[in-house]
């Protein structure tokens, strides 16, 4: 290879993980610039763990992280809250069909082994997710990752939807979604 060239996966190989160790994209991760009284907080919209980002999910991605940098740039104490997405039914579609494709089904399983089967494709996609977003080179708070079935979050959804409920916001009936 020549100097005058430029090789990304040796570059960003080497800088990536040098960023993340010395907190960069960590809240406070400016340390030198940081002005008093700027917040600036983006969550990042959480891929479904049913399978990988598409190139969808990256111009997504590349356009959240611009904005972020800038704002980081310009002084700002920056949260960019990564995440991922349980997606409970199509998540639960993927892996019945990986069983169907083995020849079994989720009642011969077991509730118990079908679930620690889920789990396990969550850690498998999950990882792979985060795996391609790091490859992208993306600057979110690593530190803060969380998925919507953590304990905290689960809490959360549960009081938001009963709070929407009995405002009557949330309605039970045969509609169209």
């Amino acid at each position: 290879m020549s100097a005058t060239h430029y090789d990304p996966k040796n570059i960003e190989e080497t800088y990536y993980p040098i960023w993340e160790n010395r907190g960069y994209f960590e809240v406070d991760g400016n340390k030198t610039i940081i002005k008093p009284n700027k917040h600036f907080a983006i969550m990042l919209p959480p891929p479904n763990v049913t399978g990988s980002l598409h190139i969808g999910h990256a111009l997504n991605h590349t356009l959240i992280d611009i904005i972020t940098r800038y704002k980081r740039m310009d002084g700002y104490k920056t949260l960019w809250q990564p995440g991922t997405d349980h997606a409970g039914i199509a998540t639960q579609n993927v892996v019945e069909k990986q069983l169907l494709a083995e020849g079994k089904t989720k009642e011969e399983l077991g509730r118990e082994a079908f679930l620690e089967r889920v789990w396990k494709w969550k850690e498998h996609s999950g990882g792979t997710i985060v795996g391609q977003m790091r490859k992208l080179g993306v600057s979110p708070a690593w530190s803060r990752e969380r998925f919507t079935m953590d304990e905290g979050l689960k809490s959360s959804v549960k009081e938001a939807f009963v709070h929407l409920y009995n405002q009557n916001l949330i309605v039970r009936g045969n509609y169209m979604v």
